[in-house]
């Protein structure tokens, strides 16, 4: 029986990106639930790291001022989706070392992995600096992120049971 249970576990690469997925929805839900809640705006991040991309590759996308931003806010979401769908696969890559954590905690790492993976790159190009972050706005940041960790690492233990 346990070989016959083990065929039907779903692969680590596909409970990874399942798991990737449903974090994201998770910090994406959570985010705009706090946006509802306190009238705060989206933030920009996204799209000021795309246009910071854009100015770096002399790339444009579109001459129009508008087209431009709709662009960049697009490519921004879709950047944001897909760091959460990596971060769900380099769970599965990492899930062999982590097996020994407790899963909540499995769960803070996928969050703080999906933090710095998002976060970083912004840091480098110059679009913020956490450094210089009040304690709302890092806990506005972390409190997604988390969410996406715990969720990302339950649904990846449930793929692979």
């Amino acid at each position: 029986m346990t070989l016959l249970r083990r065929a039907r576990r779903t692969p680590p690469l596909l409970a990874g990106l399942v798991a990737g997925a449903a974090g994201t929805t998770a910090l994406d839900a959570v985010t705009y639930l706090d946006m509802t809640v306190t009238g705060r705006p989206a933030s920009t991040t996204p799209e000021d790291t795309v246009e910071k991309a854009e100015g770096l590759t002399g790339v444009s996308l579109g001459e129009d001022q508008d087209t431009a931003a709709n662009r960049r806010s697009g490519i921004g979401a879709l950047l944001g989706i897909g760091a959460g769908l990596g971060t769900g696969v380099a769970y599965a890559f990492a899930d062999p070392a982590l097996r020994s954590l407790p899963l909540p905690l499995r769960g803070v790492v996928a969050g703080l992995a999906a933090n710095v993976g998002t976060t970083g790159p912004m840091t480098v190009l110059g679009v913020t600096d956490p450094r210089t972050w009040p304690a709302s706005s890092w806990l506005r940041d972390l409190v997604p992120h988390l969410a996406y960790g715990m969720v990302t690492a339950a649904v990846y233990e449930a793929l692979r049971k």
